[in-house]
Order: C-alpha cells, then sequence, then structure tokens
C-alpha cells in the first residue's frame, strides 16, 4: 500500500517538469557517458583485433623461433598442417647511407610468400615482389618514410646493411602486421632473407627471431592445433600464436588502460555523486511545505522515503538513458576519426558490456548518495518543517541507511574491481577517494570556521565581510564546492606531478647515469678490438662488455613457469642471459654463494633478487632454460641485486660459464661517452664492423618519453571529465543558492550596498572557495604523486610548481566563473519587491 500511495505521489511530483532536477540528470549523463564511452572504445578495438587478429598476425598461426631457424623436422611438420608457410626474420642492423650517415633500422627479411594475408602499400606504388628485385645488380629494400626522411634518402639511392648493398626501392607506407612488432627502436625495413647471404649480419649467435606464419585450411581447430605442434616437439622453446588473439600485447595494453581510465572515470562519478547530494538536498529543501503538507494528513515516514525515491530513481534512469546513448553514440559517430589515430582495427558498435558496466557503476553511485538525503528528509518532523528546517534532525542517518550505504559501496568497489582485473589498483582507486572526500569534507569545514573567525578583521571592507560571512554562515555552499571542485582538481593534480617527475627522471637524471650507447651483435673475436678502439679514446669514460645470449625461462622446479608466475614480465618471452666465472664489477651477492670460477659441475644460475622475490624463488629451487632450442637446467645458488633504473647492462639471469658458453652466442657492450663524441664512436665502429648493432640510447629515451606523453594525455582527459562534473556541480550549488544571496543582496541594498560592491562581494566568495580547493587539492596531489614516484615509480620527487600553481589559480578561476554565472540574480534584486515577497 505504501508503495503504490508513494508511487501515485512521485508520479504527481513529476508532472512539474525537471526543475531542481537539472544538475541532477547532469551529474548522472555525464558520469555515465566517460565511463561507457571509454568501454566502448576499449571493447572495439578489442572486437577488432579479433575479427582482423589473423591478418594483424601475418597468418592463422605463428610459431616464433629464437635466435635459429626451424629445423628440418619443425619445418615439415609446418609444410605438412599448413596449406602455405612463410618465413619471416626479426633482427636489428645499421644502415648507412653513401654519404656515411647512419640510422638504426628493425628489419624484416621475409620469403617470396609474405605477406599470407593482407598487402604491403608502398610510395611509389608497385608490388612488394619488383621492390625486392631491386635494380642495378643490387637487392632491393623499402623502408618506413620516417627512416628515409632522417637520413636525407630518396627512392633509387644505395643503403648498406652490414657488408652488402641495397637498392632504396621504396617507401613503406603501409604493413598488414605491424601491430605485432611491439615496442622497436628503430623504423622498419623489409628486404628479402636470401638477399642477406654474405652481409654478415646472421652469423652464430647474432640477435635474432625466426617467425613461421601458417595459412591453416579453412575450420581448423587452432586450439587442437597448438597442442601437436607442443606435443611433437615439447623441447623447441617455440613460441605459438594465433588468429585468437593476433596482436596479444597491444590487446592488453589497451585492457589495461582503458581499465585505469574507467576507475579514473570513477573518481567522476564520485564528484558527480556530489553533485547528486547536494541537487537532491536542494531540491527537498523546496519541498518543505508539500512533505510538511504531506505528513499532516498522515503520510508516514516510509512513503515520504519512497516517494522521493522513485522520483529519483525515475530521474536516474532517464539520466541513464541519456548517458548510455551519449557514451557509446558519440565513438561511433566519431569512429573514422578514432580509428585514423589507432595503430589497429577498431569495429565500433554498440557493446552491451561496456553498457552494462557504466550503468551499474552509475545506478549503485546514485543510491549511495541519496539514500542519506532521503533519510533525512524522512526523520524530519512536521513541525521542523514547517519551521522550513531540514537542518533540525541528526547529521547522520539510520543505522539500517549508514549499513545500506557501506553494503552498496563495497558492491561497488568489487564490481569496479571484477571488470579493471587489477584489485591492487581498485583498491587504492577507492582508498584514495574516499580519502580525498574525507579530508576535503574537514578542509570544507575548516574553511567555514576559519571565515566566521577571520570576519572582524574585515572591519572596513564591507565585500571581504560580507564574502567571508556567506562562507561561514548558515546555507554555505562550501561543502559541495571543495567536495566536487577538489576532488577533480587532485586528479589533475597528482597526474601532473607524476607526469612531470618521471619526465624529469628521465630527462635529467637518467642521461647521466645511463650510457650513450649498446652495441649488439659483436663477434668474440671482434671484442678485443672494438675495446682497443673505445679505450683509446680520452672522451670514453667506461666500457662494459659481456657474452649474450637469449633465453626463454619455461619451467620452474618442472612446473611451467608461466603456472607458478602468471603475467610476470621475466616469464613472458624470452631474456637476456650472460656467463661469468668470477663475480662482476659493481655487483652484490644478496643471498647464496658465487660459484668456484673452475666449476665444470652442474649449472648454476644467480638470479635478480627483486624480480626472485616477486616470482617466489628461493636458493636451490631449478630453473630450466631454453636456448637455442636445447633445455638446460640449472640450480640456483645465489641472488643478486641488480638496478635497471640506470638503463645500463643488467641480467635477470647469470650462469657458470661451463653451463652454455659452448652455445654459439655474441657479446654486448655498454659506452658511456661524451655526447660530443658520440658520432665519431659510431662511424668508427660501423665503419670497420659492419654487423654490429648501435642503439643509441638518447633515442630510446625520447621514445620512452613520447609513450609517456601519450599516457598522460590520456589520463588527462580522464580527469578533464571529472573537472567538468565538478563545474557542473559548482553550476548547481551557485544555483540553488541564487535565492538566499538574492535576498542577502535585497537586505544589504537596503542598508546602503552598491552593486560594484555587492560584485565584488560575489566574486572573492567564489574566488576563496575555489582557491581554498586547489590548495587542498595541491596537497593531496603532491601526496599522491610523492606516493606514486617513491613506492611505484622508484624516482626522486619534487614539486613541480608551474602546474601546482596552476592547479591553485584553476579552482580559483572555475570556482569564479561558476559563481558570477549566477550574479545577475542578486545584483539586479530590489528590495522592496524580494522583502515584501519573501516566500
Amino acid at each position: 500500500m505504501r508503495l503504490i500511495t508513494a508511487a501515485r505521489l512521485a508520479r504527481r511530483e513529476l508532472r512539474g517538469g525537471l526543475r531542481g532536477f537539472r544538475i541532477f540528470l547532469a551529474c548522472v549523463i555525464l558520469g555515465v557517458a566517460a565511463i561507457a564511452a571509454v568501454g566502448t572504445v576499449r571493447e572495439s578495438i578489442g572486437q577488432g583485433l579479433v575479427q582482423e587478429g589473423a591478418t594483424l598476425l601475418g597468418g592463422d598461426a605463428e610459431i616464433e623461433i629464437t635466435y635459429r631457424f626451424a629445423s628440418e623436422a619443425e619445418r615439415a611438420w609446418m609444410d605438412d598442417t599448413a596449406l602455405r608457410v612463410s618465413e619471416v626474420v626479426d633482427f636489428r642492423s645499421m644502415v648507412t647511407t653513401s654519404d656515411g650517415e647512419r640510422g638504426l633500422t628493425q628489419v624484416k627479411a621475409v620469403d617470396d610468400a609474405y605477406p599470407l594475408l593482407g598487402k604491403v602499400t608502398l610510395d611509389p606504388p608497385m608490388p612488394l615482389s619488383d621492390a625486392l628485385d631491386g635494380a642495378n645488380g643490387l637487392p632491393g629494400l623499402v623502408m618506413h618514410p620516417v627512416l628515409v626522411d632522417r637520413l636525407g634518402l630518396t627512392p633509387g639511392d644505395t643503403v648498406r646493411l652490414g657488408s652488402k648493398a641495397f637498392h632504396l626501392s621504396a617507401r613503406l607506407t603501409g604493413e598488414p602486421d605491424n601491430a605485432t612488432a611491439g615496442f622497436g627502436l628503430g623504423p622498419r625495413t623489409i628486404l628479402r632473407t636470401s638477399a642477406l647471404d654474405g652481409s654478415g649480419l646472421l652469423a652464430p649467435g647474432t640477435l635474432y627471431s625466426s617467425d613461421y606464419r601458417l595459412d591453416l585450411p579453412e575450420g581448423t581447430d587452432l586450439a587442437a592445433t597448438q597442442q601437436a605442434a607442443l606435443t611433437a616437439f615439447p623441447d623447441s622453446g617455440f613460441r605459438w600464436r594465433d588468429a585468437r588473439n593476433g596482436a596479444p600485447g597491444v590487446a592488453e595494453f589497451v585492457q589495461r588502460l582503458g581499465a585505469f581510465l574507467v576507475l579514473v572515470g570513477l573518481s567522476g562519478l564520485a564528484v558527480g555523486g556530489v553533485g547528486i547530494s547536494a541537487a537532491l538536498r536542494a531540491y527537498l529543501a523546496t519541498k518543505t511545505e508539500t512533505i510538511a503538507t504531506l505528513r499532516t494528513l498522515g503520510a508516514d515516514g516510509q512513503t515520504i522515503f519512497l516517494t522521493y525515491l522513485i522520483q529519483t530513481g525515475a530521474l536516474a534512469c532517464l539520466g541513464l538513458v541519456i548517458g548510455l546513448a551519449l557514451g557509446v553514440g558519440l565513438p561511433i559517430l566519431l569512429a573514422p576519426l578514432i580509428e585514423a589515430r589507432l595503430p589497429v582495427p577498431a569495429a565500433f558498435a554498440p557493446y552491451p558490456g561496456p553498457m552494462a558496466e557504466a550503468a551499474l557503476y552509475s545506478i549503485l553511485t546514485v543510491l549511495i548518495f541519496t539514500l542519506w538525503p532521503l533519510a533525512r528528509a524522512q526523520e524530519t518532523r512536521a513541525a521542523s518543517l514547517f519551521r522550513e528546517a531540514l537542518s533540525g534532525t541528526r547529521s547522520l542517518p539510520r543505522w539500517p541507511y549508514l549499513l545500506a550505504t557501506a553494503l552498496l559501496t563495497t558492491l561497488l568497489v568489487t564490481a569496479a574491481a571484477t571488470f579493471s582485473g587489477n584489485l591492487a589498483l581498485t583498491l587504492w582507486t577507492a582508498g584514495g577517494i574516499a580519502g580525498a572526500l574525507v579530508i576535503l569534507a574537514l578542509a570544507a569545514w575548516g574553511i567555514r570556521h576559519a571565515a566566521r573567525h577571520l570576519k572582524p578583521l574585515s572591519r572596513g571592507r564591507p565585500a571581504l565581510g560580507w564574502a567571508l560571512a556567506a562562507i561561514g554562515g548558515p546555507g554555505t555552499t562550501a561543502g559541495p564546492v571543495v567536495l566536487s571542485l577538489g576532488l577533480g582538481l587532485s586528479v589533475l593534480a597528482a597526474v601532473g606531478q607524476i607526469d612531470s617527475n618521471l619526465r624529469g627522471a628521465i630527462a635529467r637524471d637518467l642521461p647521466t647515469r645511463a650510457p650513450s650507447y649498446f652495441f649488439v651483435d659483436i663477434q668474440k673475436d671482434q671484442m678485443p678490438l672494438v675495446r682497443e678502439r673505445l679505450e683509446s679514446d680520452p672522451a670514453v669514460s667506461g666500457i662494459d662488455s659481456a657474452p649474450m645470449l637469449r633465453g626463454i625461462l619455461s619451467r620452474i622446479n618442472g612446473t611451467p613457469a608461466t603456472e607458478v608466475a602468471p603475467g610476470h614480465w621475466v616469464v613472458e618471452g624470452d631474456r637476456g642471459i650472460t656467463y661469468a666465472a668470477t663475480l662482476p664489477d659493481r655487483t652484490r651477492i644478496v643471498a647464496g654463494e658465487w660459484w668456484d670460477p673452475d666449476n665444470q659441475g652442474k649449472p648454476q644460475v644467480s638470479f635478480a633478487a627483486e624480480e626472485a622475490e616477486e616470482i617466489g624463488l628461493k636458493l636451490g629451487d631449478e630453473l630450466t632454460l631454453n636456448i637455442l632450442g636445447r633445455d638446460i637446467t640449472a640450480e640456483i645458488t645465489s641472488f643478486r641485486e641488480v638496478d635497471f633504473s640506470t638503463a645500463g647492462m643488467g641480467f635477470i639471469m647469470v650462469m657458470n660459464p661451463a653451463a652454455i658458453e659452448a652455445a654459439p652466442h655474441t657479446f654486448i657492450a655498454t659506452v658511456y661517452a661524451k655526447e660530443e663524441a658520440e658520432a665519431q664512436i659510431l662511424r668508427d665502429v660501423a665503419n670497420r664492423f659492419p654487423n654490429i648493432t648501435a642503439i643509441r640510447v638518447r633515442d630510446a629515451i625520447a621514445q620512452v618519453s613520447d609513450l609517456l606523453a601519450g599516457l598522460a594525455s590520456a589520463t588527462t582527459w580522464g580527469a578533464a571529465a571529472t573537472l567538468l562534473t565538478g563545474f557542473l556541480v559548482l553550476i548547481g550549488a551557485a544555483a540553488a543558492d541564487q535565492s538566499a544571496r538574492t535576498r542577502e543582496a535585497a537586505i544589504l541594498k537596503t542598508l546602503g550596498a552598491t552593486r560594484s560592491n555587492l560584485l565584488i562581494s560575489l566574486a572573492l566568495r567564489t574566488a576563496i572557495l575555489g582557491a581554498a580547493a586547489g590548495l587542498v587539492a595541491l596537497a593531496a596531489g603532491l601526496t599522491g604523486g610523492w606516493a606514486v614516484s617513491h613506492f611505484v615509480m622508484e624516482t626522486e620527487f619534487s614539486i613541480a610548481w608551474p602546474s601546482a600553481l596552476a592547479i591553485i589559480l584553476g579552482g580559483a578561476l572555475i570556482s569564479l566563473l561558476a559563481g558570477l554565472a549566477f550574479a545577475w540574480g542578486p545584483l539586479r534584486a530590489r528590495p522592496a519587491r524580494i522583502l515584501r515577497a519573501r516566500e
């Protein structure tokens, strides 16, 4: 009966339109739209990767073998299983022009079957096979435009790779399988594998991978084929990928970034929740007479509660529908623009998953932030309502509502953790939001009390006195202003400080500690000659060198490594491995003992201590490493401290020489030199040893910096959505406060105040609140930035003052704009009419 009566009353209330609920609706719409948009883009990219998985991979399946070609038995199995097989060899090298200019390039050596799927596009247009045929008696190659322009080349020029000359036939403008390339330090060059004969680039021990793309018969069971390959060659150490996930690295990155942005979006929902709560309180305050009349006519508290719960629920559903339409519709509408900026395909369409996720978040947020205002209205007595005193109720609702709020909040956090797949990040985000809200609420209370105590000091400055009275007096909007604006600014402040400090560490600290070059693929007999050249140069301050092999950590104590440490970067892909008879310089053993230099017994390995702790390794554990197709089982005899932050030489695993010294391998060297000497060092080494590849660390740092810039930009856009929600809340607070400020202005005008004094007072009030919110947000942002820099990035932290000052000034400006938008009403108030017609 109560529900029927409440539904009838709610329907009658809704006939009056949306007056008083515009900000409520706007907050719901914006929060739903932001999360739905992020989810839709994420899901669209995921579906595009699934639909185009075979094209992105270059075939229905791929077998990747590290630093060797497939054996006769392996190739025979591929030929028997697939309709067509294409062999692709991938490695880094140096390209040299006729003028002596040099550049690092990622070489893709292909056969005549490449590409199995998709099409390579060139400028000028021509078939890839014609481009690779070459001209003037030289084999051909094609290069990415970035590399062509960097070296000042034009199609038709002659370049050298290793000790062999090639004809540059065209620019490489499109590569169908480029999404699987991952992080590359050099632009792409494509040539034929057969053209590498005599170049010296694929000598024994050279760092390369051979990828075999398989065109399988239609209807082939990919999972069964994968298992058949693993069964046929259990110890070959190959990696299998297929069209079910053609670009796993890209897919995982998109999922993680999307999940992170959704969590950032939850802070926007929290700000929207503040706006929802404030808007509902303001609306209920205008319904004083209505609620009082209903209570007088016999309506109990439950009926009042249900009436306005149904009303807010109906409006929330309306906002939910509009928000989903915007959040899903805008990405689909802007699909051509978004796809043009994406390196991978995307299939834009309405997907139920992101819509359900956004809807669930929003429903829970609305319930969390509407329960308390509704519960307070339910408990208010009719007599106090007639006196227009919603403030006469207790500050906290009864325990059932507190329990319901706690359960809903737990459900929201659980849902966020489930959808994001990262419990730790979700808990940190939720804790950060909750902590920020508590701090901001305490700050708002402190600002009100400070305003009361500072008011006597404003004598002789009436505008300032009126502003302080409005901030510290009854009906103040300090709470919603500081909460909504402060939370949005806190996210922006934290992002700004983290980005600034990380960039500072990369641009300022890393180059001073990092080497100038990595030289790789140094043959054993070349290493003494390379050291001789470098040690004789006074500009070179240091040289480190070590033998270099690559291997896959396949098993830990007999169990597949991916099962022991799922998702850990050490067991994903191949890792660098070296050997040493004696403890290397600047190496510190933290547990165990180094082996006897003359040890010829069982293979032993020293593991990086921090990574070992993350994986759960202990002394005496046995690791199975697949090196060049051969399994080697070694016992962990020590843990070492390894510092990767300097970008210098650091190996996760070091083995005793007897274990792997006989395997074909090359050397790697790091060179520390003055910047002005780097070019000459590169010329001398490359001219004498064309097979050696030089990786300039400054170029790698620049590429990492660009990647971080993209991540920071995406996060900033998410934080900006939070700030926009906060601006809407400010507008709602200003609108709800307009009636009180109009009456206040009428009284002040009666006492002789001028419009200019009133305008200055309004501007001071909003600017003070905004600046206070900015200061609190800055403190929260600095704390968050320091925590991430110290505990996650492990870098030094210093305050980025331009970003910090921008947060404070931005808070004051945003609050000022929102307040002045509603200043006209109080300024044009006519005292006689306002005071006579007081409702």
